[in-house]
């Protein structure tokens, strides 16, 4: 099979597009065909310098496609299921090979594409929301970076149940956009102090849950920008500061700060997200939650789509196809 490839860490020029050895059936696993690969946040974050599990390395966390082989022990997935998937690495690729309980069977009617973009970036909203936040009906939410695919996924969540949502992104033509989602306010981070501007709007209140998947300066930010005592979620660092921010601004106020990762979630309370993931493909199908796909690439140009993310010019999920 081809995959997109690297030996060595780095910018997005150590992808190679080669032939690799097709995966094997784990026990109590599938293999499958890949029709879409969703590009995390994280795979980017990875390529640029993680740890290698494999040389030459295949890099992925979340792919969709078709059940090519299944281990005789695994009942609950056939040959021609669709499905998604999350995984520790290899999304990049034609084939994947996963243990089966890592997968979900995608709904009929919905389109593998979005199907391919739901997991990993809507369970970690759900979670950073609700599960970790705890955000009530009434309560204001600010989401950082809202024209990602975590931010589009929280807004969402955030608005249906009941939350009033302040937003930032990169410009005002994002944020605009962002309204037929849900968006109550956005912040135009570039034009400003976003802090200043999230107190103005909450009356000097401020927000009583931040969702911040930049990290860095911006977390601290977000932090400065919670009522007393309020809960900030950090669930990630698009914002690749290299050095750890300040957090004494949590003491002054009695704000809490809780750190998320969806994959020790699907490990540890497997059996909560796997149900709570389905609830959200299923929601998807029914239109009554909407993903967002900005752009799709060719698997053999996965260097260009990662470039692409990194520009943060991206509104949505960015998808390649072997």
């Amino acid at each position: 099979m081809k995959a997109a490839v690297y030996t060595e860490t780095g910018p997005p020029e150590v992808f190679r597009y080669e032939e690799v050895a097709d995966p094997s059936c784990p026990p109590g696993g599938l293999v499958f065909d890949v029709a879409y690969v969703s590009v995390e946040g994280g795979d980017t974050l990875h390529r640029s310098g993680g740890e290698l599990a494999t040389r030459p390395h295949i890099v992925g966390y979340q792919a969709a496609g078709t059940v090519r082989e299944v281990d005789p022990a695994v009942s609950e997935r056939a040959i021609g299921d669709r499905v998604v998937a999350i995984m520790t690495h290899g999304s990049h690729a034609e084939r994947v090979a996963i243990p089966a309980g890592f997968s979900w069977r995608v709904p009929d009617g919905l389109d593998l594409r979005l199907a391919a973009a739901v997991p990993i970036a809507w369970g970690t909203a759900h979670d950073c929301l609700f599960e970790f936040g705890r955000l009530e009906a009434g309560e204001t939410v600010l989401v950082q970076a809202g024209a990602g695919a975590v931010g589009l996924a929280a807004i969402q969540l955030a608005k249906r149940a009941g939350a009033t949502v302040i937003a930032t992104a990169s410009s005002d033509e994002k944020l605009e956009r962002l309204r037929e989602f849900g968006l109550d306010h956005g912040v135009n981070y570039r034009k400003g102090d976003f802090v200043a501007a999230v107190r103005e709007l909450t009356g000097g209140r401020g927000v009583d849950l931040a969702v911040d998947s930049v990290g860095g300066r911006t977390l601290v930010g977000s932090i400065d920008a919670l009522r007393y005592r309020g809960r900030a979620i950090t669930v990630g660092r698009a914002g690749r500061d290299a050095d750890p921010p300040d957090l004494s601004n949590l003491a002054a106020g009695n704000k809490t700060l809780t750190g998320v990762f969806l994959g020790a979630e699907a490990v540890i309370d497997a059996k909560r997200v796997h149900a709570m993931i389905a609830g959200l493909l299923d929601d998807v199908a029914s239109g009554a939650l909407r993903v967002v796909i900005d752009r799709e690439f060719p698997l053999a140009q996965a260097a260009e789509a990662h470039r692409y993310i990194e520009s943060r010019a991206a509104f949505g999920r960015v998808l390649l196809v072997p």
